[in-house]
């Protein structure tokens, strides 16, 4: 059997790409000309670009075109680690570490050694945690805005099994999950996962485009809605009170449940009220310790309501059956007794600073960021495409994510997102002046 004619198109590019014939950054031609020049149906040739871009191999920018993605491998969801020189720094993924953690580990692990019932450590702990633990969370997410039982907090192994608990407990194959159209890298993996259908929300300059997900739930049936109204990741906005009523009232009205995730709303020490006690009976607010403690400690939480505890308790026990007893007891023991609280305030005040250094190096770029957040947007020139310049700063030793990896739609912005917690507050400005000069140096 022949293949279909798109096929033996999509072969006959990929071919050219992967041999350099068609180089990095080629512009290849719009969909109506690839049609004419093939004698295909536009739908044809469409399906034609699709498929590339799903092989890792082209890119497509509305209003620009379609190009030759770079094959370094740098850029993408699931960039390489491997860097062909010695590594300067990772600017990737934030592992913001405090001065004094690892003896705060060792103190912490001494006293559960000899504390009084240590064997229970090694005991199945049930789905979810002990009513003990999730009553330290509970207390602990009073500072947050959220007064909730203990029993509608769940607790997980980091805040990715959370949203994926939750997903896998609220939603089913072809459900339509709203998302914005840049977004935690995480949510698309999940989706493909379980099979959900990605809406993207379009973006204004402080929050997603409420107006069109208001059309989206009237028009399509939604699900759920994935927010991070509290210092975004990557764009670092903390959406208004009014702005978070109007979203709740979306939901309401398309009676959708939402799944707050929490992450880097410590950040933010003056943020609104989330979006769980605006709508405590729709929505799941996730967010654990690894940003504001350390990205080792795979210990999160979920609050849910009380409709949902059964299923989502049902998803932990079928994904992990139950908690880690040790991690559990580092991580309440570290909240009980202040040490996340202390550890959190100190994190504000070292994000400020690094954002400072930031602001000042990167002087005169396209830079969008919360003040107190480890995280910069940075916007690249229209020659500058994200991932010739992620190439291009792997052969300086630097590591960083492209705009793709966020990007939950067809839109790909030029773009980075720079993680400014992993390099030390002394090495920070050198290597983002590095990163400047590099990105600079690259011709029109």
């Amino acid at each position: 059997m022949r293949p279909p004619s798109y096929k033996r198109i999509v072969d006959e590019l990929a071919t050219a790409i992967r041999s350099g014939t068609l180089p990095a950054g080629a512009r290849l031609p719009t969909h109506r000309d690839l049609a004419r020049e093939r004698r295909v149906a536009l739908a044809t040739a469409t399906r034609v670009y699709a498929e590339l871009a799903s092989m890792g191999l082209v890119v497509g920018e509305p209003g620009r075109g379609t190009f030759v993605r770079h094959q370094s491998g740098y850029d993408g969801l699931e960039p390489s680690r491997a860097l062909p020189v010695p590594r300067v720094a990772d600017l990737s993924f934030n592992q913001p570490l405090a001065q004094g953690q690892a003896d705060q580990l060792r103190l912490a692990l001494r006293t559960l050694s000899t504390s009084g019932d240590v064997e229970s450590l090694l005991r199945q702990h049930p789905p979810g945690g002990r009513r003990h633990d999730r009553a330290v969370v509970a207390t602990y997410l009073l500072d947050r805005g959220i007064d909730s039982a203990p029993a509608n907090v769940l607790l997980t192994g980091g805040t990715q099994q959370a949203i994926d608990t939750v997903l896998r407990a609220l939603t089913r194959p072809g459900d339509v999950l709203a998302v914005d159209a840049l977004s935690y890298p995480g949510i698309k993996l999940l989706a493909s996962a379980h099979g959900l259908d990605l809406a993207s929300i379009p973006l204004t300059t402080t929050g997603p485009d409420l107006a069109a997900l208001g059309r989206l739930c009237r028009t399509r049936p939604v699900r759920a809605i994935y927010a991070m109204p509290t210092v975004h990741n990557p764009l670092g906005w903390v959406l208004d009170q009014e702005q978070r009523a109007r979203l709740v009232s979306i939901a309401r009205a398309g009676d959708c449940v939402i799944i707050e995730d929490g992450t880097y709303a410590f950040l933010d020490a003056s943020r609104p009220p989330p979006l769980q006690a605006l709508a405590p009976e729709r929505t799941c607010y996730v967010a654990g310790l690894s940003k504001n403690v350390a990205t080792g400690l795979r210990f999160g939480f979920a609050v849910v309501p009380d409709q949902h505890t059964e299923p989502v308790t049902t998803s932990l026990r079928a994904a992990s059956w139950g908690v880690p007893g040790l991690i559990t007891a580092l991580a309440t023991g570290w909240i009980a007794d202040g040490t996340v609280a202390r550890l959190e305030k100190a994190r504000r005040e070292d994000a400020a600073t690094r954002q400072e250094i930031a602001r000042a190096t990167l002087a005169g770029m396209d830079v969008t960021a919360h003040p107190t957040s480890y995280i910069v947007w940075l916007g690249l020139e229209p020659h500058q495409r994200p991932d010739h310049v992620a190439a291009v700063l792997a052969e300086e030793g630097i590591l960083v994510s492209t705009a793709d990896a966020f990007a939950t739609g067809p839109y790909r912005p030029g773009a980075l997102r720079l993680a400014l917690g992993t390099p030390s507050l002394g090495d920070l400005g050198p290597v983002l002046q590095r990163l400047r000069d590099a990105i600079e140096a690259i011709p029109p």
